[in-house]
């Protein structure tokens, strides 16, 4: 009974999160979006102290029901497993904990967190692992069958669907994201849970906590055989039925071991106090044991309760040129971030913001310092003043929510305008693009000539208004590089 509820829970939440990350509208988050928050990583770097008292208790009775039912990336190695496992059986094995790596991962955790290095952060990070893997690989799977509906549904006058464009965000990115995604597929199908015990520092904390759980999984020596299915059938190679021991800081309390004992050697109970107590309540166990996985499954309940692509013409007729990104001294993070190193030393990487920006403006750096962390681009779109989605849907604090009042007047950059390449000098054309889109009329169209009123005008930037939104960039008609472009600002910075 106690698997069939873990089970039953981790598939429900797995799926659910799961739509959280591949849904790109704000749909999903309105429902969903306290599934992000409850992750223990992105708890901790918000300093979300009720997220972590919830996790800490619940693992302190319950031992790691976090590891099985709540992560992501857990329950996508069981599913690997399960499905090797119905060709192969029984074909796990003890082995002893790798101390040696978890705990020196667990410290270089720490070190990058500390140090804003980003790709230490990213690799590290159960949550963020699984979502840019998410994000970068099945998204656009998601989006392709999206834009197929859509299509569909436009035949048929219907706007049920709307269409949205796939591209590449960053090689580097999406090339990680597949080999991570390999990798850990490759250790699940081999050994079950070999990633969460030997290399995730999330299983190592919550391992260390789980030793002290309430309840845990006892033997019964007097039951046991010595038939070894229970060590045969532990994907966390935690259970050494010849010693009748268990490895508390590794068993993420799934229950296979309790199913697969035939004689009822194996309970998850308490510590017994006296061995005589034991035997007398032997008869109980089947009974109890059912109790105690439906109160599993409310405390988990609970706790968590707690917590169109169109291709790009001018005038239907030329093929445009391609922008390039300019060289920025300084990117640019989006309004809520308070600054670069903020960004850097709490952004777990899991990219929810990417998904859910509609403005097309967040991508995945590949900068190592802040590998897989977003940073602003204004090729496809700008930074709205009036979204404040990123901010809204961030677990980790690396985004802090904003009002629209205060994003208007947050500063994240400023605009710089390049002389050699507006259209109004090198063409001899009147333009004011950047100066009609500017929200906030940062940008003015003077004389070129200063002693000439009738001159062709060129833009001017008031970098004391500009909050480097990007719109001027955005809507910069001039190819391949912008006539303007934004500089970002290592601290953000009231206008």
């Amino acid at each position: 009974m106690l698997r069939k509820v873990r089970i039953t829970l981790a598939a429900v939440f797995y799926v659910l999160i799961t739509l959280l990350l591949l849904v790109f509208t704000g749909v999903t988050y309105q429902w969903l979006g306290w599934m992000a928050k409850v992750q223990f990583l992105p708890a901790v770097l918000a300093l979300n102290a009720v997220v972590i008292v919830a996790l800490v208790l619940l693992t302190l009775v319950f031992g790691r029901i976090y590891c099985s039912v709540i992560c992501p990336l857990g329950v996508m190695q069981d599913v690997v497993s399960w499905i090797h496992g119905r060709k192969k059986k029984n074909r796990f094995t003890y082995s002893g904990a790798k101390n040696w790596l978890r705990y020196p991962l667990l410290v270089l955790l720490i070190v990058g967190v500390a140090l804003g290095i980003g790709i230490i952060v990213t690799v590290l990070s159960p949550y963020g692992t699984y979502g840019y893997i998410v994000n970068n690989l099945f998204q656009p799977l998601y989006i392709w069958c999206n834009n197929g509906l859509a299509a569909i549904a436009e035949h048929y006058d219907s706007y049920a669907f709307y269409s949205k464009e796939v591209w590449l965000k960053s090689a580097p990115v999406l090339a990680v994201s597949a080999v991570l995604f390999v990798a850990i597929c490759v250790l699940a199908w081999r050994g079950g849970r070999t990633y969460c015990n030997t290399i995730c520092p999330v299983g190592t904390v919550l391992g260390f906590v789980s030793r002290f759980s309430w309840l845990k999984v006892h033997f019964d020596a007097d039951k046991c055989k010595n038939c070894g299915l229970c060590s045969k059938n532990c994907k966390a190679s935690c259970i050494d039925f010849k010693t009748h021991t268990v490895d508390y800081s590794r068993c993420v309390t799934c229950g296979n071991c309790i199913e697969k004992c035939n004689f009822g050697a194996l309970t998850y109970a308490h510590a017994p106090q006296k061995a005589a107590e034991a035997k007398t309540e032997a008869a109980a166990e089947t009974t109890d044991t059912t109790r105690r996985a439906i109160i599993v499954g409310a405390a988990i309940v609970g706790a968590e309760a707690a917590m169109g692509q169109l291709k790009k013409v001018d005038g239907g007729m030329t093929v445009l040129q391609d922008r390039e990104t300019p060289e920025r001294d300084v990117i640019s993070t989006p309004p809520g971030s308070l600054s670069v190193k903020n960004m850097e030393q709490r952004c777990v990487g899991c990219q929810l913001c990417i998904s859910k920006c509609p403005n097309g403006v967040l991508r995945p750096s590949s900068d190592p310092m802040r590998f897989m962390q977003p940073e602003m681009n204004f090729d496809r779109g700008f930074c709205r003043p009036e979204c404040t989605t990123c901010s809204d849907v961030c677990p980790a604090g690396a985004i802090q929510p904003i009002s629209v009042a205060d994003k208007s007047s947050t500063q994240i950059g400023h605009a710089v305008w390049c002389r050699q390449y507006c259209v109004v000098l090198t063409d001899e054309v009147d333009c004011g693009n950047c100066a009609r889109h500017c929200p906030t009329g940062a940008i003015q169209m003077v004389p070129s000539d200063p002693n000439d009123d009738t001159s062709i005008e060129i833009p001017v930037v008031n970098t004391e208004k500009c909050i480097g939104c990007g719109s001027c960039e955005y809507v910069c008609p001039a190819r391949p590089h912008a006539a303007m472009y934004v500089e970002g600002h290592e601290v953000h910075k009231t206008v």
